[in-house]
């Protein structure tokens, strides 16, 4: 069974960054997350432009890009001028007054265009942009912060947007306390990718490739 599998470097042991990226390929990952915060969107302040840049000229793996930003159509243009094309970029639809107007913007740069889904989000209020966009994130835990409880009632959301996405034509991506149990019962459901952290990568006392080689071997039924 085939699913992606992100780092999300936010995570990460800053100490030597370098290494970090160097280990995470090397161990087979598929993508790096990097998740930019403003304090304003959410309650917190993480990874910023230049954590971005560094981490994409280090590595020719793709990037995914989670903007946690108020009005990302403001500065959408400084993001984009630091990645490669096929790269993805994540917006929150509530972030923005026309989100589609944003996401086009990443589409005409050559850029995967994404919207993540916050917990407390109806399907309903973005059922369009669904047709829009070819990546959809679906947050299991309010977006902010590291370390926190999955929330059990996203996963009738989960069950919502696997269902439409045949229909939608979008690739839907799991983020927040991804243990491995929730990659056992949703990645044969049809989830396409898990990102990762705290819970199941970072943090463990043990190489990156164990993990992820751990992962990789899970049974599914």
């Amino acid at each position: 069974m085939k699913f992606e599998l992100n780092a999300s470097m936010m995570c990460a042991r800053y100490g030597n960054l370098e290494r970090e990226v160097r280990e995470l390929e090397e161990g087979g990952i598929d993508s790096f997350h990097v998740d930019i915060m403003d304090g304003r969107y959410v309650p917190n302040y993480a990874m910023g432009l230049n954590d971005l840049r560094y981490i994409a000229s280090a590595t020719k793996l793709p990037m995914d890009v989670h903007l946690m930003i108020e009005h990302p159509d403001t500065h959408i243009d400084i993001f984009l001028n630091s990645l490669r094309k096929g790269d993805t970029v994540y917006i929150h639809p509530e972030a923005e007054y026309h989100p589609s107007n944003t996401l086009q913007k990443i589409i005409n740069a050559g850029m995967v265009p994404g919207i993540a889904i916050n917990p407390g989000t109806s399907v309903e209020t973005v059922i369009e942009m669904l047709r829009i966009v070819d990546k959809v994130l679906v947050m299991s835990v309010n977006p902010g912060n590291a370390g926190q409880m999955y929330l059990p009632y996203v996963g009738n959301k989960i069950q919502r947007l696997l269902s439409l996405k045949e229909e939608m034509n979008y690739r839907l991506y799991w983020d927040g306390a991804c243990s491995a149990d929730k990659i056992m019962k949703y990645a044969p459901q049809g989830m396409d990718g898990f990102v990762l952290g705290t819970t199941l990568l970072f943090g463990k006392g043990r190489p990156y490739c164990d993990i992820l080689q751990d992962v990789r071997k899970l049974r599914f039924e």
